[in-house]
């Protein structure tokens, strides 16, 4: 008995460390792409204010609280699936899904709005921008659609991790797959935390 809980005990522990090494990749891939976008930053500040002028806050804002409120809910999930609550956990693991789904659909709305305006890599419009401008939208498409891309990966895993919870393979007694999904869906919400004020609340 005491054997089973020790290897119980280390596939965890090996689990936990695999996954915060594969986080920490992730944080080097948008470390990296902050620092790009300091340096081009510091270069063209006036043309970056200006350009931040297009961005939508309220948008930006809703998605901020939108991201926030779902890390919430799905450490709410892991909470209640370690009391035992199967249900509950379900719950809140669904919330978390419409909430991802609902930044989902404001970033689309913004996305084509600026599209509209032809504010779009290549477009007329904005080649006959300054060089700045131009950098600075491009880093946003770049940057935010990276980001975008891991909501949706983040949303696809907790989708499979529903259908394990309902299936009992996710249970009080093994929860370490739902707690490495939740680790990766708070790396991308602290990730926009750090894209919202740097596109959104430039000065």
């Amino acid at each position: 008995m005491n054997e089973t809980a020790h290897i119980e005990h280390r596939d965890y522990a090996t689990a936990k460390l695999g996954m915060w090494l594969f986080l920490f990749t992730e944080i080097l891939l948008f470390g990296g792409m902050f620092l790009v976008y300091a340096e081009y930053r510091q270069l063209n500040t006036a043309d970056f204010h200006e350009a931040g002028r297009e961005m939508n806050v309220f948008l930006g804002a809703a998605n901020t609280v939108i991201l926030l409120t779902s890390s919430l809910t799905m450490a709410l999930a892991i909470s209640a699936i370690k009391k035992g609550m199967k249900i509950r956990s379900l719950l809140f693991q669904a919330a978390t899904v419409l909430l991802g789904l609902g930044f989902l659909v404001n970033k689309y709305f913004e996305w084509s709005d600026h599209i509209r305006k032809g504010l779009y890599p290549d477009s007329p419009v904005l080649l006959a921008m300054s060089h700045g401008k131009i950098l600075f939208f491009g880093l946003y498409y770049v940057m935010t659609g990276i980001h975008a891309l891991h909501v949706i990966i983040g949303l696809s895993v907790i989708v499979f991790m529903f259908a394990l919870t309902l299936r009992g393979n996710i249970s009080d007694t093994d929860y370490v797959k739902l707690e490495n999904t939740g680790l990766f869906w708070h790396i991308v919400d602290i990730i926009w935390i750090y894209l919202f004020p740097l596109f959104y609340l430039i000065l």
